[in-house]
């Protein structure tokens, strides 16, 4: 199977505007081609993810990925998405957001050999483009008609748009026919949304550069799930790649808990595993679903790609570790991470009984409740019951001297921090 047969079994394909030209271009040998990000934030989230991954297939398959980073547009805005005007940012953010994203993309490249990965920023070439130039060299290229017909200006047309967001997609077009003439790169890849911004470049490269230049465009579906909820959000959030802000356990959960009906989908479009080891595990989620084997896979792959063998290990550790109640051995740091949402209560003194602490930290209404939880064998610390009512807490039950987790009941946890 080759690579455009691979991306179809995948679901990776949405559009592409010349499809038999493309074959012809990539069975001539090497191309180079690309995606981009703007770098709105200091992370990427996993809605970013499949464009990139879908390139490094590329990659994989022998063809050079220029990985771009906005630090021009990203001072404009795109307006695909959006209903109204972004909240311009400062060049020091964009900067700053710019260096953050180019770290975690090199997660994901194999920048060393004949077909490394090579990163840019568009800032390089259009930060000093002045007005002149960007109206005669590119504006006069593209009708205003052309442009109004896109989906992403024309669903903005009724609430407004500004003339900065307006010329967004020749700044793009800009970026396509910049990497053509420079980079050789010969087709751009991105998500559903970027239709006509791809396009658009297609367009400048058509008009600029001689005679019979080919270039081509190639878009992917949107992630959805099964149940109609949006992909990559839960009730905390989205799901970043920053580790301090999604931490890899975190990370690692939202993998292992992808329901059933999406997990071969994920599996497809997300991980680098062969076409038969994913059919074996499509048949494990028809055969035996509790057993969970095909998101458990999907959430080591995912986090080892994302943050490292080292981070999937300890992702693993805890998740094992709140599973059995072995909480012990944890490290403070895997407590921090598999804790993060949990009630916390401050205590700045030293030992305390833990009838006592258990009303001082909310965890029981009571005195009386606290009683009667210690005594029923309802309460936990660090993994182990306690039932005598005159237990004492002391710097023994404290993790590195840093926290000691209470559970009541079977899954109702409480952090005490010193």
């Amino acid at each position: 199977m080759n690579l455009l047969e691979d991306l179809h079994w995948r679901g990776i394909v949405y559009q592409q505007t010349d499809e038999e030209g493309l074959k012809e271009q990539l069975n001539s040998g090497m191309t180079s081609l690309y995606c981009g990000v703007d770098p709105t934030a200091d992370s990427m989230h996993i809605g970013h993810l499949l464009p990139f991954l879908t390139l490094r297939r590329f990659q994989n398959a022998g063809h050079r990925p220029i990985v771009l980073v906005g630090g021009a547009t990203g001072l404009i805005g795109d307006p695909s998405g959006k209903s109204e005007e972004r909240k311009l940012q400062t060049l020091d953010v964009i900067g700053h957001n710019v260096k953050c994203l180019q770290g975690q993309l090199e997660r994901i490249f194999d920048f060393e050999g004949k077909n490394g990965a090579v990163m840019v920023n568009n800032y390089d070439w259009a930060g000093s483009m002045d007005i002149v130039t960007f109206l005669r060299d590119y504006g006069k290229h593209i009708g205003i008609n052309y442009m109004l017909a896109k989906d992403t200006i024309a669903s903005r047309l009724e609430t407004g748009i500004s003339f900065t967001e307006f010329t967004y997609t020749i700044l793009q077009a800009i970026d396509f026919m910049h990497l053509y003439k420079n980079h050789d790169c010969k087709l751009q890849i991105g998500g559903s949304d970027q239709w006509g911004n791809i396009t658009s470049g297609l367009e400048l490269i058509r008009k600029t550069m001689p005679e019979g230049a080919k270039a081509y465009g190639f878009t992917i579906p949107l992630v959805t799930k099964a149940d109609g909820t949006k992909f990559g959000k839960t009730e905390s959030g989205a799901i970043w790649l920053d580790p301090e802000k999604t931490t890899p356990y975190e990370f690692y959960q939202f993998w292992i808990n992808t329901a059933d009906a999406d997990v071969v989908k994920y599996l497809k479009f997300f991980t680098f595993l062969s076409k038969e080891e994913i059919e074996e595990l499509e048949a494990t989620v028809i055969e035996a679903p509790h057993l969970r084997k095909a998101q458990k896979r999907l959430a080591e792959e995912m986090t080892k790609l994302i943050h490292g063998e080292s981070a999937l290990e300890q992702a693993q550790k805890i998740t094992e570790a709140l599973f059995s109640g072995d909480i012990k051995n944890l490290t403070a740091e895997e407590i921090k991470q598999g804790f993060k949402d949990v009630p916390t209560y401050e205590h700045k003194e030293g030992d305390v009984v833990l009838v006592d602490l258990l009303v001082a930290a909310g965890i029981v209404s009571s005195k009386r409740q606290s009683r009667e939880d210690v005594t029923n064998g309802a309460v936990y610390i660090n993994g182990e019951r306690k039932q005598a009512l005159d237990y004492i807490l002391t710097a023994e039950d404290r993790i590195e001297d840093q926290f000691t987790v209470v559970r009541r009941g079977k899954k109702k946890y409480f952090l005490i921090k010193y």
